[in-house]
C-alpha cells in the first residue's frame, strides 16, 4: 500500500536533472540490479523484488520520501498532478497490453474480466492504443455503472451467458484476447469459451486459489495462455510519456474520493472494507488544498 504516488521534489542531488518544487511521477520497485534478470532487462522479475510503500522504504502515504533519482519521471506542468498517481496501475495495464504482442489493435476485441481499478486500467491504456471493441465481465451494479464509462458493452456473468454475449457482439466470432483481473475460475472458464481460434489468455490477477485451465479448450483453440506481473522500466517510462501527451482520457472517474492523510484509516481503509464496491481508487494527500480537485 501506499506504492502509487507523485509528488514534488524538496531537493535533489546537482547532478539528477531534477529541480525542487518539480513535479514527478514515482516509479516505486526497488531490485537489486545485479542478478541474471535484472542484468536481462527483467528488473520487474528481480529476485528480491519490492515496491517502496507495500514492502517498507516509505511511501506515498506519508508527508516525505526518499526516492532514487533514476525513480523519478519528471511530469510538464500542463500534466494534472491530481490525477497522475493513476499512471502505476496504468503501467501495470500497459505491460500486460504490450506482452500480448499484438501490434495493431484497431480490430481487435477485447473481454476484460474484473471492472475493478485494474480492470479499468486495461480498459484505458486499449482504448489509447485504438482497440476496436472492449468488453468488461463485472457482477456488481455500482462497478458495472462505473465500467460504462470505459467500455463498449458491460457483461453481468450472473445474469448473462458472457461467452454467447461475446460471441452476439462480434458477429459470431468470439474475443480476440481476454484480461483476467479477477481471478475467478467461473470467470476463466465462460472466457475460454468466448476466445477466437488462436485468441490470447492473459492472466494479470492476483489468484486466491489454485486456477484450474480448461486444457481441452487450451488444446484444441491453440490458446496462448500468459501472465503478466507489475511493468518494467521501458512499460512505465511508455505509460508516463503516454499519460503526459494526454494519451488516456476520462480518467477522473477512477478517482471516486478524495481524503487526507489523517483519515486514511476510517476514509480508507475501513471504507474500502465496508464499500468496497463502491469505489475504484481512494486518492490519498497531505495537503488539505488538494482534496478540492
Amino acid at each position: 500500500m501506499g506504492h502509487e504516488f507523485c509528488g514534488r521534489v524538496i531537493s535533489a542531488p546537482p547532478a539528477s536533472g531534477l529541480s525542487k518544487g518539480q513535479a514527478v511521477m514515482v516509479d516505486p520497485r526497488f531490485y537489486c540490479g545485479k542478478c541474471s534478470r535484472c542484468t536481462a532487462s527483467h528488473t520487474h522479475g528481480c529476485k528480491t523484488l519490492g515496491l517502496k510503500g507495500f514492502h517498507g522504504g516509505g511511501g506515498g502515504f506519508s508527508d516525505m520520501v526518499a526516492v532514487e533519482t533514476k525513480h523519478c519521471y519528471p511530469l510538464p506542468d500542463s500534466v494534472d498532478l491530481s490525477l497522475a498517481a493513476l499512471i502505476e496501475p496504468l503501467a501495470v495495464a500497459w505491460h500486460a497490453v504490450e506482452l500480448c504482442e499484438i501490434k495493431d489493435w484497431s480490430s481487435k476485441a477485447v473481454l476484460i474480466l474484473g471492472g475493478g481499478p485494474i480492470g479499468i486500467a486495461h480498459s484505458s491504456v486499449l482504448r489509447a492504443l485504438g482497440c476496436k471493441s472492449i468488453f468488461i465481465s463485472e457482477p456488481t451494479s455500482t462497478r458495472a455503472a462505473q465500467n460504462r464509462e470505459v467500455a463498449d458493452h458491460v457483461i453481468n456473468p450472473i445474469s448473462e451467458h458472457v461467452a454467447e454475449r461475446c460471441r452476439e457482439l462480434t458477429s459470431g466470432e468470439g474475443v480476440d484476447v481476454v484480461f483476467d483481473c479477477a481471478g475467478v475460475q467461473k470467470g476463466m472458464d465462460a472466457a475460454f469459451d468466448a476466445l477466437v481460434f488462436q485468441g490470447v489468455y492473459m492472466n494479470v490477477a492476483m489468484w486466491g486459489a489454485p486456477m484450474v485451465v480448461p486444457v481441452m479448450t487450451l488444446l484444441h483453440k491453440e490458446i496462448a495462455l500468459k501472465a503478466s506481473v507489475i511493468y518494467t522500466d521501458r512499460s512505465f517510462r511508455e505509460t508516463v510519456d503516454a499519460f503526459a501527451a494526454g494519451g488516456f482520457k476520462g480518467l477522473g472517474g477512477m478517482v471516486t474520493s478524495r481524503i487526507h492523510i489523517d483519515d486514511i484509516i476510517e476514509k480508507g481503509f475501513e471504507e474500502l472494507i465496508n464499500n468496497k464496491d463502491h469505489h475504484i481508487k481512494i486518492m490519498v494527500t497531505p495537503k488539505n488544498e488538494c482534496l478540492g480537485q
